[in-house]
């Protein structure tokens, strides 16, 4: 299992944009997967972005409302009709006015708090999305494995039934084997050729997988995996697993905060529902044909909530709040069930492994070996050997896909019990 604290590290280090790493290399780990994948994942990266907007979001909760300036030029003689005492036109006026909101409610710290939660729900998306790009790249590996080992045993059987076809060549020249038995060895030899030619095809197909997931845009043609398949040898206890998914989850956590969020924002819609006040100040100054003076003028402005007290968003935030709730509670009976069906998973798997290699895989192989020594002397058929070797096989195949089987359930208790990216 990668450590977790190095994996949030690496992610906090690698930032909202794709970190520009070195040339990758040819034949990883699966740790070096999972650290490539973290800065190169292209569903994580763009996940991560939603960190620095809701920053953004954060400073403009955090603004005051500007005030407003007004400069007011009256009873001008622009069209030259001339101010006097006679005609009594004017007198000219000139004002600059200032006027600032007061919010009330809390609005402005309400706004804030709706944010801060916001940035909180945003950080946990990207944890519970790299949760699962952990596990995409720890299944894709396990793939990738499972795919060398079954071609390395088609390799096997191919080069076993190459070495029969010899010596049925051998035989035949020497007239102690009848040519019908070699056309059917060499029958035998093509379909384990062909079995070799799709096993290597899967081989690079998992490897591109491997690769996409990653976030690799260029394939690496010679490229592979280092490393055996995860067996831990200690059993899990379901128990503690239980709690520990209910207490790590990011998407539980994720929708937690949400909650946290919509209740804010229930406070705010309330907060809006207030009536702000505008208080302002005018200079006036003004000239006549008899002199000049000046003023000085003040004003409250106080909205009348007859019809709008914002009731629209105070009922759809209180239906989000409950909302949520049950969100929560269904993801908490999902998370429930997969822990249990994770544990299934995991216990067949680890009974399954643990049985072939007690009871079968050694029995396999001696009939095998013993039968093939038996058809080279001439004292079994092609078609006991070639049964042989098919159950060997089969064995074989059974035992590596069960290998396979149980690291992928390890991985799998890790990501849904939270393990994975919680330190």
């Amino acid at each position: 299992m990668p450590n977790p604290r190095l994996l949030l590290l690496t992610l906090i280090a690698a930032g909202g944009a794709m970190a520009q790493t070195p040339a990758p290399p040819v034949s990883i780990t699966v740790d070096q997967a999972i650290q490539e994948a973290i800065h190169n994942n292209l569903g994580l990266v763009a996940e991560k972005l939603n960190i620095p907007l809701a920053e953004a979001r954060l400073i403009t909760a955090r603004l005051r409302p500007n005030p407003v300036l007004t400069v007011d030029g009256d009873y001008l003689d622009i069209l030259g009709t001339g101010f006097s005492t006679a005609n009594g036109a004017g007198p000219a006026e000139a004002a600059i006015r200032a006027d600032f909101v007061i919010e009330r409610g809390k609005k402005r710290e309400n706004r804030i708090a709706v944010a801060e939660l916001g940035k909180s729900v945003a950080e946990l998306s990207v944890l519970n999305t790299l949760r699962g790009v952990i596990l995409d790249v720890e299944n894709a590996f396990v793939d990738v494995l499972l795919a060398k080992e079954t071609l390395a045993l088609a390799q096997e059987n191919l080069k076993a039934l190459n070495a029969i076809v010899e010596v049925n060549t051998n035989r035949v020249r020497t007239g102690d084997l009848a040519q019908v038995e070699l056309v059917r060895s060499r029958l035998a030899a093509l379909q384990f050729q062909n079995a070799a030619r799709q096993a290597e095809f899967r081989l690079h197909s998992v490897r591109h997988k491997l690769q996409v997931v990653m976030g690799r845009k260029e394939f690496e043609h010679g490229f592979t995996v280092q490393g055996d398949m995860r067996k831990d040898q200690d059993l899990i206890d379901i128990r503690p697993l239980r709690d520990l998914a209910q207490k790590l989850r990011p998407d539980l956590k994720s929708i937690q905060q949400d909650q946290a969020r919509s209740a804010a924002d229930l406070r705010l819609q309330i907060a809006q529902g207030k009536v702000d006040y505008t208080v302002g100040s005018i200079f006036h100054r003004q000239q006549s044909p008899t002199g000049t003076g000046s003023s000085l003028g003040f004003y409250l402005s106080v909205p009348i909530p007859v019809f709008n007290r914002n009731q629209g968003e105070i009922e759809r935030a209180r239906l989000e709040h409950q909302q949520l709730e049950a969100r929560i509670n269904a993801l908490r009976a999902s998370i429930a069930a997969e822990v249990e069906i994770s544990y299934e998973q995991y216990s067949t798997s680890r009974n399954m492994v643990e049985s072939l290699e007690k009871d079968m895989l050694q029995q396999a192989r001696e009939v095998r070996n013993t039968t093939e020594y038996s058809y080279r002397r001439g004292e079994a058929s092609l078609i006991e050997f070639l049964d042989a070797q098919r159950a060997y096989n089969d064995t074989i195949q059974s035992y590596n896909e069960a290998r396979a089987d149980y690291a992928r359930s390890l991985y799998q208790i890790d990501s849904i019990s939270g393990k994975a990216v919680n330190p």
